[in-house]
């Protein structure tokens, strides 16, 4: 594109097409992973950060605000509130009367990586222990003795619908990407299974992060 660019004397405009272009990829790859998860039966995700479907108000506006980071800029204020309500929203198909199924194993590293703010934090871990409690809900906590593994680099969600082949949604730093090849599919659901062998049991997990609760209490 640069060398096209060059050629028509276009500036650059040929290469921000092309960017604008892969940004409206990715967002469309998850938009159908959004429409895939509404409808889902179950639900079974590996998680190297707290995911969006478990997370508080608070916490997620800390996130989203990159406020582990950089502070937030009243230019994207409004930007991160509707990013916020769009998160809370997502969050009622684990409360809906048809629920699916959901199994969340989090890295140790997704419950010990706290938000500046230790209420909110503090607030995070208990929101976790009350989601663990729900009866379509297991958390699952990978600890970091487990050593090496295949799904170091990126989370994972596989997605069963009620009829149809299952389906998975890589994620990673600045790219998503939603499998649908059987092959593909059946090698996440084989290294997932090798993860949750790996982890601590649910109720381990519970106990577990009830102990991180207490330690950042005040």
């Amino acid at each position: 594109m640069e060398d096209l660019d060059s050629y028509y004397g276009c500036g650059d405009l040929l290469v921000r097409e092309w960017r604008e272009t892969g940004r409206e990829v990715i967002k469309n790859k998850y938009k159908a992973f959004m429409d895939l998860e509404a409808t889902a039966q179950i639900m079974w995700m590996f998680q190297l950060r707290v995911p969006g479907l478990l997370q508080n108000e608070d916490y997620a506006r800390a996130v989203l605000s990159g406020l582990s980071g950089a502070q937030t800029t009243a230019g994207n204020s409004e930007e991160v509130e509707e990013q916020v309500a769009a998160r809370m929203g997502r969050q009622e198909l684990l409360y809906r009367e048809s629920a699916p199924s959901v199994r969340v194993i989090l890295d140790e590293g997704a419950v010990r990586r706290p938000v500046p703010d230790a209420k909110v934090w503090a607030e995070q871990l208990s929101h976790l222990v009350d989601a663990a409690e729900l009866p379509n809900v297991a958390i699952q906590v990978l600890p970091f003795t487990a050593g090496v593994h295949d799904l170091m680099s990126s989370d994972l969600i596989l997605l069963w619908q009620r009829v149809g082949d299952p389906v998975a949604y890589v994620e990673g730093n600045g790219f998503g990407e939603l499998v649908q090849d059987p092959d593909k599919v059946l090698a996440f659901r084989l290294s997932y299974d090798l993860v949750r062998d790996a982890a601590l049991s649910p109720a381990e997990s519970t106990a577990f992060l009830k102990r991180l609760l207490e330690e950042c209490r005040p």
